[in-house]
């Protein structure tokens, strides 16, 4: 009977050590996940905003849709991740460039 106590004493740190550190590990990655979302927003929205701005320059108007942009500025949207809201307000004026996650794929960020 002692010896089973003891046994069980120096068995507990290990069984929660195995239970415990899968469980810190998982919540840890889902929290860089979710960094990582949002930093793939940003990175969108800027690439967004760049190409619109490099097609003024070019063109001396922005483009009318993201479809121009995606076409003749190379800008590549994971469309089952990203939803961009390109609002074209005049050829002179900066669009309305609005980056969220696709449905279901989380919250906005907000800045």
């Amino acid at each position: 009977m002692f010896q089973s106590r003891h046994t069980m004493r120096r068995a507990l740190p290990l069984v929660l050590l195995v239970v415990v550190l899968p469980v810190f590990l998982f919540a840890a990655a889902g929290g860089l996940g979710g960094k990582a979302d949002q930093e793939s927003l940003v990175m969108t929205e800027r690439a967004v905003r760049r190409a619109a701005v490099q097609c003024y320059a070019l063109e001396g108007s922005y483009p009318a849709s993201l479809a121009d942009l995606e076409e003749r500025y190379g800008v590549s949207i994971d469309e089952s991740r990203i939803f961009v809201d390109y609002q074209y307000i005049a050829s002179n004026l900066m669009p309305d460039i609005t980056v969220l996650p696709a449905a279901g794929q989380g919250d906005p960020v907000l800045e």
